[in-house]
């Protein structure tokens, strides 16, 4: 008998899903839910973190409570990708780059030193698994959720990343976690906010956005989270990846032969949620495949989501079979990962804590920057002066997480030159601030625009603004996260792209502005 068969239907089920709480300290939903639920994972958010020594201890007081009700440790998760999705803003964690910056280099051997320094890190606060690497290919220029979380537009590349991206978190003794699983990224609504279709036959599916997960389970990915996207070719229903036997057994089980744990995308995100319902959805997920079901915030619906597989299960709905197989997978997951320690991790512990981490931020940075075109505006002409409009990221969402203790352009420029002055906007500036901001522009001056978009479109306000300045200036646009921006804006003096705006980022692109770096990134997309 397997060291779990004496456990109850709910304890079983209780430890197929992984919850998200509201405190920073263990608070009475998340007690509730390891006490009485049996619940098997937690995620961590923003909303949880202090610093990293609270989050040290927090995960130390929740292990020790799961311990009080079973035999099992936690398997405490967090969505730590790097650039603008990071959950963890605090001193002891680096700000490594986002994947498209790390795209933009060239070099996977970037991407798995990363992925490396990081993974110890979480290891060493309590964390055993990241919901981490984006493998979506990102080829649709209109994607509002995915972006600068990809690697690039090309299958290949992203594969060879992402890969690198797995054998760093779990060198350092960390799960890695490939998404979003058959993939997000020829898409051009949020599921976070509605459905979505990927309409492409089977071959192109193949060819594209299956490559990069083949991969990853060569790579031994210990995770693969799924996608709330319809896709025709694989699901005749016109139901999401999520909750579909086709996609989750038949092809990632059966037919691309992967042994370890299918998880869930939150199932209070709308695209499930809003049709389904997550109780339901949680009993439609588990009969399609899935091993650990993820409900991040509400408990009324993880309290719900439970009761409703534990129901379907006595109901005959669920055979429980299929729960037992989920938990073996789990418990196999958790007796390798939770509490432990790779031997490559304890081999090369002494080589992390010497890793001169900024310096190798610094460089990834400068290796990173791409100038699409240059007529002749860069570098900054001595002796003029210098106007910056810098937009501030203000509204924090799901999959944009400005990191703090970050300067402005204006700021750090102002360190290599004399006479720089700067406007900060908001990323939604009124059309009224933009012809404030275009009179405010003295004769002379070099202009530089920096634009930020999250949700595939430049806001109005930014694309007017760079409008109104064009016609008498011959503007320095700098893109700090979507490349995509230049289709939409009148041709610039120069056009660069950041990915991010990371303070790594600032101090290089400072050096790009004034002549003392010459960029080598490559764009991961094609601006067309």
């Amino acid at each position: 008998m397997s060291s779990w068969g004496h456990f109850t239907l709910e304890q079983k089920v209780g430890q197929l899903f992984m919850c998200g709480f509201h405190g920073q300290q263990v608070d009475e939903q998340i007690t509730r839910l390891i006490q009485d639920y049996h619940v098997g994972g937690v995620i961590y958010f923003r909303r949880n973190v202090e610093s990293v020594d609270q989050l040290t201890r927090l995960s130390a007081e929740l292990q020790s409570l799961a311990a009080k009700s079973s035999e099992l440790p936690l398997m405490i998760s967090v969505d730590q990708e790097g650039g603008m999705v990071a959950r963890i803003d605090k001193d002891g964690i680096t700000r490594v780059p986002g994947s498209m910056a790390l795209g933009a280099t060239g070099h996977p051997d970037y991407t798995y030193q990363c992925a490396r320094i990081l993974g110890a890190e979480l290891k060493r606060i309590g964390i055993d698994m990241n919901l981490a690497p984006v493998v979506d290919v990102n080829n649709n220029v209109l994607n509002p959720v995915i972006g600068v979380r990809s690697y690039g537009e090309n299958a290949e590349n992203v594969a060879v990343h992402g890969a690198a991206a797995i054998a760093g978190y779990q060198s350092s003794g960390i799960a890695a976690t490939a998404k979003h699983f058959p993939g997000h990224g020829d898409t051009a609504v949020d599921s976070h906010l509605g459905m979505v279709t990927v309409p492409h036959e089977w071959q192109r599916l193949e060819q594209v956005e299956l490559r990069p997960f083949r991969r990853a389970i060569e790579a031994g990915v210990d995770a693969i989270m799924t996608a709330h996207v319809i896709f025709p070719a694989i699901e005749p229903e016109p139901i999401p990846a999520t909750l579909s036997r086709n996609v989750l057994h038949e092809l990632l089980r059966e037919q691309m032969g992967f042994k370890g744990i299918i998880i869930t995308d939150c199932l209070e995100m709308h695209a499930i949620s809003k049709p389904y319902g997550v109780a339901n959805a949680a009993v439609r997920a588990v009969k399609a495949g899935a091993d650990l079901i993820l409900v991040s915030h509400t408990l009324e619906e993880q309290i719900a989501a439970i009761d409703a597989v534990v129901e379907a299960v006595r109901h005959g709905d669920i055979d429980e079979q299929i729960i037992d197989l989920a938990l073996e997978r789990v418990v196999d997951w958790k007796q390798k990962r939770c509490g432990n320690q790779s031997s490559e991790q304890s081999s090369e512990q002494n080589s992390f804590s010497s890793v001169p981490e900024n310096m190798l931020l610094d460089e990834i940075a400068c290796k990173s920057i791409t100038v699409v075109h240059n007529d002749g505006v860069l570098p900054l002409k001595p002796g003029q002066n210098v106007f910056v409009v810098w937009p501030e990221v203000v509204q924090r969402t799901e999959v944009d997480e400005p990191w703090s203790h970050s300067d402005s352009l204006g700021v750090v420029l102002g360190q290599y030159k004399n006479h720089v002055r700067e406007h900060k906007i908001t990323t939604q500036p009124s059309y009224e601030e933009a012809e404030r901001i275009t009179k405010s522009v003295m004769e002379g001056e070099q202009v530089i625009v920096c634009t930020y978009t999250s949700a595939g479109v430049l806001p109005k306000g930014q694309r007017y603004l760079i409008e109104r300045l064009s016609v008498n200036h011959s503007l320095i646009v700098v893109a700090l996260r979507n490349p995509y921006d230049l289709l939409e804006i009148p041709r610039p003096g120069a056009y660069v792209c950041t990915y991010e705006n990371t303070p790594a980022v600032v101090r290089a692109l400072s050096l790009l502005i004034t002549g003392e770096l010459n960029p080598s990134g490559s764009l991961p997309v094609r601006l067309s």
